[in-house]
């Protein structure tokens, strides 16, 4: 064989070994890495034992280390359970603690005495709703519930409930109290401040926009803007709607012809709805965009967002 060739297999051996021996290392530190993850997963016992296990496995851990995982859950609000709780304590009595509602209401707390009411001394219960939870201690909570009557009475009960670390399981730790119902929010002013005339263009594109929202006449797509998907209520619960007032934050609103494209409004719509039992005053915000000399409505207070696609 030529000289020329031996030297150049000569060469190439030491490169092919070494090509040999990398890949052997790769399939080492690969094989760390699964079985560091595999002792993660088994267990604090089996990660020692993966970490002592060499250097590719130490160096594969401190590289891959595993995001802390939580073992509790987030705190539970129990204000349906106390709901639950009230409306059959309410409905029980000492007398009748083999009752359904006797039984359903010591099943959820054991400890708790039950009323002992007198015979038709009491108007008949309609609803109960949680009206406010607070949680005074890790897992103690205070919940509010309303109780509303046949007579429109409304009393306000506080329900004390215990929760556990998971926060899945709840107990009611001590009988319910009565308490002052809460107390009335100021009312901020109102930012719909300017009056926009009935007999304007944008006063006609609410009063159809509604029409065609509310009674399932004509098309609602008509009137969004570009980019705006709103569905119609349906099946539709009206006969007519009537707009009785709007107003507007910004006094672009209350112009004669449409602004520039691109303007944007937001209003304040009053309405009266009819149907066969009657008539339903009714009340939306909305925003709306000039386009093309006519308003688009951008969005509707909590139904829909700009940007959706058609």
């Amino acid at each position: 064989m030529p000289l020329g060739k031996k030297a150049s297999r000569s060469e190439a051996a030491p490169a092919i070994a070494a090509g040999i021996e990398l890949e052997k290392m790769r399939r080492r530190v690969r094989l760390s890495r699964l079985a560091l993850f595999t002792a993660i997963a088994a267990g604090p016992v089996a990660l020692a034992v993966a970490v002592a296990s060499g250097p590719a496995t130490a160096e594969a851990a401190a590289t891959h280390r595993a995001s802390p995982v939580r073992t509790e859950a987030a705190a539970a609000d129990p204000a349906g359970y106390a709901q639950v709780f009230l409306d059959a304590w309410l409905r029980s009595g000492a007398d009748e603690a083999g009752s359904a509602q006797a039984q359903f209401a010591q099943s959820l707390a054991p400890d708790v005495a039950l009323p002992d009411r007198a015979a038709d001394a009491q108007p008949k219960l309609t609803s109960v709703t949680a009206v406010r939870s607070v949680q005074r201690d890790e897992g103690a909570w205070v919940v509010t519930v309303a109780a509303q009557y046949a007579d429109s009475t409304v009393r306000y009960f506080t329900v004390p409930v215990t929760a556990d670390r998971t926060g899945v399981s709840f107990a009611v730790t001590a009988v319910p109290g009565v308490v002052a119902g809460p107390d009335r929010a100021v009312v901020p002013a109102s930012p719909y401040t300017v009056t926009v005339p009935s007999d304007s263009s944008l006063a006609a594109t609410v009063g159809e926009f509604l029409g065609a929202y509310l009674t399932g006449t004509g098309e609602v797509d008509r009137y969004l803007a570009p980019g705006v998907k709103l569905a119609p209520v349906s099946p539709a619960p009206y006969t007519s709607v009537t707009v009785r007032e709007v107003s507007a934050v910004e006094e672009a609103a209350a112009t004669g012809p449409v602004p520039a494209d691109g303007t944007q409004v937001r209003v304040r719509v009053q309405a009266e709805a009819r149907d066969d039992t009657g008539r339903w005053p009714l009340a939306y915000e909305l925003a709306l965009t000039a386009r093309s000399g006519r308003w688009d409505v951008a969005a509707q207070s909590g139904t829909v967002q700009g940007g959706g696609a058609r």
